[in-house]
Order: C-alpha cells, then structure tokens, then sequence
C-alpha cells in the first residue's frame, strides 16, 4: 500500500462513502475514537477528580495547543483553546468593547459563526460585496469600505460558501486595521504560511479540516494584553481576590472558557497526529481535479480556480434534493441553503475514485 492508502485506511467511512463533506465536519480515524473512549473508560473506573486526572488533563492541554499552534504557525504562548471560531469571535468581539459609532467591516459571504457575535457586538457594519464578482477584485472591494472610524476588519479567510480565498495580509499591510479572522474553513485545509501570525486575532474550529471531535478550536491573538478579559472564567485568573478582582493569566489563556472535556481533547491529540505533511499539497490537487471533473460533466461552476480546498456548482433543481440523491449513492456533500449551489470538501484524504462518484452522483 502507497503512504496515501495506508492513511486513507485509517478512516472507517471512506471504506465505503466517498466523504466530501469536511467543511462541516471532517472524518473521523479510529485513532481519535479510540483515544477518545480510552478517556472516558478512564473517568468512568477512575473518577473524574482526582491530582492524577487533573495533572493529565493539563498536560493533554498544553499538548493539543501545541500541536494547534503549529497548524496555525503562531506561538502556543499566544493560543486559548476554545470549542469554535463562533466562541472565538465572541471572545474577541467582548474584548474590544466596540461602541455604536465603531465601524466593522464584513463581506457578504460571511457566516454567522462571525456575523452573530457581531451583531451582539453593536458596533455599526460596512459591507463590501465580493459574491459573484472575480477574487482579484476583493482587495479593492473591501478597502474601499474603510474609513476613519473603522475599528476592525472581520473576514473569513477562505468563504465558507465560494471557497474564495481573501487577501488578508494585502488588507492588513496595507491599511492598518486590526483584522479577525474566521478560520473555519482555512485551519487545516490550506498552507497559512506565517500568514495567522501576522493578523491580529485568528479563530480555528477544529471539527473541519482538522477532522476532531465536535466543540473543539483554538483562538490565536497577537497581542494578549490589549484585549480585555470581557467573559472571564476559572481558567482567566492567575490569582483573585474575594471580590472578584483578579489577575490574568499570562498569554492568550486568560481567554480560555473551561478545563474540557476532557475526552474531546484527547481526542483531537490523536486527531492532529494522523495528518500527513504533504496535505495541503494533495488538497489543492484534489480540489483542482474536483474543478475538473464537474466542469468536464457540464456543471456550472461557482469556485474559481485556485481558490480553498471547497468546490462550490450551481446545482442542476433544488439543491437540497441533489445533496439527498447523491447520499444514496454514498455521496456525501452539501447544498448551501437558500443559493441553489452544492459544495464538495475536496481534503488530503479524497481519492480520484471519490470525485468520480461525485460526478456519477450529479449526473
């Protein structure tokens, strides 16, 4: 068996789905299954409180954010575990303190794991309409909803609905403004390259690409000590006092929201180790052939070429529907609600075998 097989094999549903769905949620090896329950075996004979499992369960979170922090390039010193990018842009959002007379700006291929803590947020949005025009264009789109009052740029780095990449360290160099990045779709599935260290707040959700257990993400800030501790927990304080008051924690764990579980995290421990090196280079080629394939088959395509690992077509009736019949065909994709465009998850795991099914399933 090749490297790629032997990994593909690690994976229980490609045996028998061609599973194309990773910008939901990505699959599961049976290593992280298997850490996972090991954990919870051990809580259930052992009892979860006791000095060992509490010594355990830091040592296992200094580890995973280790290893998130490679996956980003940034410093573990300056990473908060968190269960979301939504959990992350509500911590950054708080911290700012943003007021109504603050502007934000967004585009319009958001997704309200961003929008809603925005929303929350009060600070008065800007727009910038990138849907449906070229990516080349997105730079000049979004800085032109800039002003004076601009206290944030909150942008995803790959669209969850296009795939379109943006272009955040162009935005950042050149204007100034601190940007927040929903990194749902990008952790994991593209090459960041020092990219997330040199943006102000980057948000990962590790279900997706890094294909962990459900609740689990990591939140990056360049700067810890500039963002207020405005949703303080156990985990925020070094010490406090009896009224409350207290002292940070050093780094971006002042942010962190609880100590678990502690069974996801082992499970996402295991997670990170299956990932082979060369995965960001054989999720592009995946994603380019997907292009292919559905080109060749007369599909309209939404994606542009050289784009994120996602494939976005208009689909041919109701996209619900086209999502419905290609599971039965164990096809897994799916539509984006209120578009009419279905979307493929092209990751390191997908095989050519997997796009022609796709393909099969469309026709």
């Amino acid at each position: 068996m090749t490297a790629f097989e032997q990994l593909r094999a690690q994976i229980p549903v490609l045996d028998h789905a061609a599973y194309l769905n990773a910008g939901t949620f990505g699959p599961l090896a049976r290593a992280t299954i298997e850490a996972q329950s090991a954990a919870q075996q051990r809580e259930l004979s052992d009892g979860r409180s006791s000095k060992a499992a509490f010594e355990e369960l830091i040592a296992l979170r200094g580890r995973v954010k280790q290893k998130l922090a490679a996956v980003l390039g940034v410093p573990a010193a300056n990473t908060a575990l968190t269960t979301s990018t939504g959990q992350g842009c509500n911590i950054v959002f708080a911290g700012l303190g943003l007021r109504p007379e603050d502007e934000v700006v967004i585009t319009d291929v958001e997704h309200f794991g961003l929008l809603g803590p925005l929303n929350a947020c009060g600070a008065r949005v800007r727009m910038a309409h990138v849907a449906g025009r070229p990516a080349a264009e997105a730079f000049d789109l979004i800085r032109a909803e800039i002003t004076s009052r601009t206290r944030l740029l909150a942008l995803s780095h790959v669209a969850w609905s296009t795939g379109q990449i943006l272009p955040l360290p162009e935005l950042r160099a050149a204007t100034g403004v601190p940007i927040l990045v929903d990194g749902a779709q990008s952790a994991g599935a593209i090459p960041l390259d020092g990219v997330a260290a040199g943006l102000d707040f980057y948000t990962a959700s590790a279900q997706k690409w890094l294909c962990g257990p459900d609740q689990t993400g990591a939140l990056y800030v360049r700067d810890p000590g500039r963002l207020n501790v405005a949703l303080p927990s156990y985990m925020s304080a070094e010490r406090y006092e009896k009224d409350g008051m207290f002292v940070p924690r050093a780094g971006a764990a002042r942010f962190e929201q609880a100590f678990g579980p502690g069974a996801a995290l082992a499970g996402l421990d295991a997670a990170l180790d299956v990932h082979p090196e060369w995965r960001y280079t054989r999720g592009a080629e995946m994603a380019a052939r997907c292009r292919e394939l559905l080109v060749a088959a007369g599909q309209e395509l939404v994606t542009e070429p050289g784009q994120g690992t996602l494939v976005t077509w208009v689909a041919r009736g109701d996209s619900a529907e086209v999502v419905a019949r290609a599971a039965t065909q164990g096809v897994v994709i799916r539509d984006l609600p209120g578009t009419g465009w279905a979307r493929a998850s092209c990751g390191w795991w997908t095989s050519e075998d997997d796009l022609q099914r796709l393909v099969a399933s469309l026709a």
